[in-house]
């Protein structure tokens, strides 16, 4: 494990309810080359449970984040999640499955939430390249089709967009 330094100018911090441990290696483990920076719990004497995380720092997919235990004050919610693009089919459905496992929720158009709460955007890459450089009328034919979906298939996606 080194240190919290980081060229990263900004960095998501978590608060979670005696979770945070548990989220640290779970990201860690959903995510390839992922890895626990740091990991300090509050021990004896503190405000909060000895066993619980008092500062803790990953690195998932190069983005540095930062979590702590501090009791159930604050949820997440939908209005902040974390965006994962996704090469192909396979990918999607890796992180979809990962992420929704174990008490997770699949919501609609490539949303789901963790099993800790935290909301996610699996999505394709070529949905941003075709949303960017495509046709208008075709990228709504896509779009359309997308609101229809929980998990984000790019088969269909695709096909939207050609008709």
């Amino acid at each position: 494990m080194s240190n919290l330094t980081t060229n990263q100018g900004i960095i998501p911090f978590l608060w979670f309810d005696g979770r945070a441990e548990e989220a640290m290696h779970f990201y860690t483990t959903v995510f390839p080359g992922s890895e626990i920076i740091m990991l300090k719990k509050w021990g004896e004497g503190s405000p909060f449970p000895a066993n619980q995380v008092m500062t803790g720092s990953i690195r998932v997919h190069g983005l540095q984040m930062h979590m702590f235990d501090a009791g159930p004050m604050f949820r997440f919610t939908e209005a902040i999640s974390f965006f994962v693009s996704c090469k192909d089919q396979e990918e999607i459905d890796y992180y979809w499955n990962k992420l929704t496992a174990d008490g997770g929720e699949e919501s609609m158009c490539g949303w789901l939430k963790d099993k800790f709460g935290l909301s996610w955007q699996i999505v394709p890459a070529m949905l941003g390249q075709k949303s960017s450089t495509g046709e208008p009328r075709r990228v709504g034919q896509m779009f359309q089709a997308l609101g229809s979906m929980k998990k984000l298939n790019i088969a269909e996606l695709e096909a939207a967009y050609n008709q």
